[in-house]
C-alpha cells in the first residue's frame, strides 16, 4: 500500500480529478496548502513589486494499493502539468510516494489494502 500526495496548482483542480476519475481512481482527500519552491509569483500593491511568501496550492491525497501507483501518478503528470511545452512550467508541483504502513476503515473494522 502507498500514500500518494500531490501538490498541484489551484486551476488544474478539475483537471486532475476528471482524469483520476476517467482513470478509475475515485477516493482522494483534497485540502488547500500554501508554499513556496522555485515558483515566485510577483504581485503589486500599491504601486510596489511584491513577492509572496506562500503561493495557494492543492494538497491532493490518495492512499491506494501498489498495482495503481504508476497509472495514479501518470494520471497525475499529464493532468496537472502545464500545457506549455514538454516539460510544463516551474509551480506545475510535486508528487511524493510513502509507504503505507496500515489502512483500516472505521466502519467495518477492516484493514490492509482491502480497506482501501
Amino acid at each position: 500500500m502507498k500514500l500518494i500526495i500531490a501538490i498541484i496548482r489551484e486551476s488544474q483542480l478539475d483537471e486532475v480529478r476528471e482524469a483520476l476519475i476517467a482513470a478509475e481512481i475515485s477516493r482522494i482527500t483534497v485540502s488547500k496548502v500554501s508554499g513556496h519552491g522555485q515558483q515566485q509569483q510577483e504581485e503589486y500593491y500599491r504601486g510596489q513589486k511584491v513577492i509572496p511568501n506562500l503561493i495557494p496550492k492543492i494538497k491532493i491525497e490518495i492512499a491506494l494499493n501498489d498495482e495503481f501507483v504508476d497509472i495514479t501518478v501518470n494520471t497525475i503528470i499529464k493532468a496537472a502539468r502545464t500545457k506549455n511545452g514538454v516539460q510544463g512550467e516551474i509551480g506545475d508541483g510535486k508528487i511524493i510516494i510513502l509507504p503505507l504502513e496500515e489502512c483500516i476503515r472505521i466502519r467495518t473494522g477492516e484493514k490492509g489494502g482491502s480497506a482501501i
